[in-house]
């Protein structure tokens, strides 16, 4: 059957089920796309939206998949419908290390871990935890002060760093043991899970290629330092592994309660540091491009504390610098997609979608989509202030996710970016030590390709280079 054939052919099937065809590149367009999924996810999505509209369906090798972007749709498939839309693409990938935690399982295995480690992030507990944000910081900024400022700092390698001695203060009393080397296992299992994803796992695991083999240490790395973990961990009350352990005592073969263990564990600490890492990265580079704004968060920050260091209690008075953050996580995001499922076949928005197909809402060009957004492109902090946002389409911000599989750790996430931007922005200027912007790198999370290099000037030295302001 021709091209041709097949177009007619699922047009009369879309006719009898009473939908109109849905708009997307026809079966010309299948390299470009194929290019696109390869080397500019970010692009490709872009001009998807920008071509055919709010709802597109496109060929990703025997895959259909389709493609909806409006807030209305997201909140049909993550909250309203959510039961129907398990985790798709990409997540499904990343399984195979990180197994079955709240990023990659549903149903029943899925409530039972969200219900075991919500307490630990309630607000309540997070507000406990800026202490601990607060001191991991002044060490990293007491490191910067003693250091030589001649030459860069990866702010993204740093970022990395931080988030991870900041989880292990917050969650697990004893600390992550080799936090350097589970940050590079988690690039290993977003960089493998990516490939699998656009190759369609043609290629097999067996093969000794170098990504096969970085992905074998890799997961090694991660199962070493979770074992240790759990084992130094369990007996303690009131620590993450340990409600996730008394969640799970009733398990009776104890190589498969090591393992569910395990596998809750492996993605929280995934998911725990990279996406605040993320967000922090790209705030730092937005930042450096606007002095103006940087302004207006010390003046805050002077009215906040004065001279004084930061205190935990002070983030409740840095109400621009949280206006930054949340404008950060609209223009990049760090899940800057949520693939989905459908379990069974569903209608959205008028258009038919089989049982089985997979389903994307992606954050990245929802949040900047203009009939929602003024100036999208454009880093304006003052969008979120509160008389600003009134009236705006609740899902069409959805930094976190939406519905009940929105991420857990929210509160701590945004608690802790607040608080680590102020510190830095308080004592140093951020001068960019690459000529050109950094260029987003999407994976499980929106990473910063090369990372974020940038000298850091003691503000107040008179060293610092002024940049003019952008919009």
């Amino acid at each position: 059957m021709n091209s041709r054939d097949h177009s007619a052919q699922l047009a009369a099937s879309e006719k009898r089920a009473g939908t109109a065809r849905v708009p997307g590149p026809g079966a010309h367009s299948l390299p470009a796309v194929f290019l696109g999924i390869w080397r500019d996810r970010l692009g490709l999505m872009t001009r998807l939206a920008e071509e055919y509209g709010d709802v597109v369906r496109f060929k990703m090798g025997p895959k259909t998949l389709y493609y909806f972007n409006h807030p209305d749709h997201a909140k049909h498939i993550l909250a309203d419908q959510h039961d129907n839309y398990h985790r798709g693409i990409g997540l499904l990938q990343a399984r195979r290390a990180l197994g079955d935690g709240l990023l990659t399982t549903d149903g029943a295995a899925w409530r039972t871990q969200r219900a075991a480690v919500q307490p630990v992030f309630n607000r309540d507990h997070t507000n406990r935890y800026a202490s601990a944000i607060v001191d991991e910081t002044s060490r990293m900024v007491d490191r910067w002060r003693t250091s030589s400022t001649d030459g860069p700092v990866d702010l993204a390698a740093e970022m990395t760093t931080l988030t991870l001695a900041v989880l292990g203060r917050t969650l697990i009393p004893e600390g992550i043991p080799d936090r350097n080397s589970l940050g590079h296992a988690f690039e290993a299992v977003q960089d493998q899970a990516m490939f699998e994803m656009v190759t369609l796992g043609s290629v097999p695991h067996w093969l000794p290629t170098q990504r096969n083999r970085r992905f074998r240490w890799a997961r090694r790395q991660i199962d070493e330092i979770v074992s240790e973990v759990l084992g130094a961990t369990q007996t303690q009350d009131g620590t993450l592994v340990s409600r996730l352990s008394a969640a799970y005592q009733n398990t009776t073969d104890p190589r498969q309660r090591h393992r569910t263990l395990r596998d809750a564990l492996a993605t929280l600490l995934l998911a725990g540091h990279e996406t605040t890492s993320s967000t922090l990265t790209w705030a730092f580079h937005l930042l450096a491009e606007r002095p103006d704004v940087v302004q207006r968060m010390r003046a805050e920050i002077s009215d906040a504390a004065g001279d004084r260091p930061l205190a935990p209690a002070d983030v409740r008075a840095l109400r621009y610098t949280t206006m930054v953050v949340q404008e950060t996580m609209r223009l990049f995001p760090p899940v800057w997609i949520l693939p989905r499922r459908a379990v069974a076949s569903d209608r959205i928005g008028g258009v038919h979608i089989p049982a089985g197909a997979d389903v994307i809402v992606c954050p990245y060009t929802l949040h900047r989509h203009q009939a929602f957004w003024d100036r999208p492109t454009d880093f304006d902090p003052d969008r979120f202030d509160p008389q600003a946002g009134h009236g705006r389409h609740r899902f069409a911000y959805i930094p976190f996710g939406a519905g009940p599989r929105h991420c857990v750790g929210s509160n701590l996430g945004m608690l802790e970016a607040t608080l680590v931007a102020a510190m830095v922005v308080r004592d140093f200027d951020l001068v960019p030590a690459a000529d050109h912007p950094p260029h987003p790198l999407p994976m499980l999370s929106l990473k910063a390709r090369d990372g974020l290099p940038m000298h850091l000037v003691p503000h107040g030295s008179g060293r610092g280079t002024k940049t003019s302001p952008q919009a």
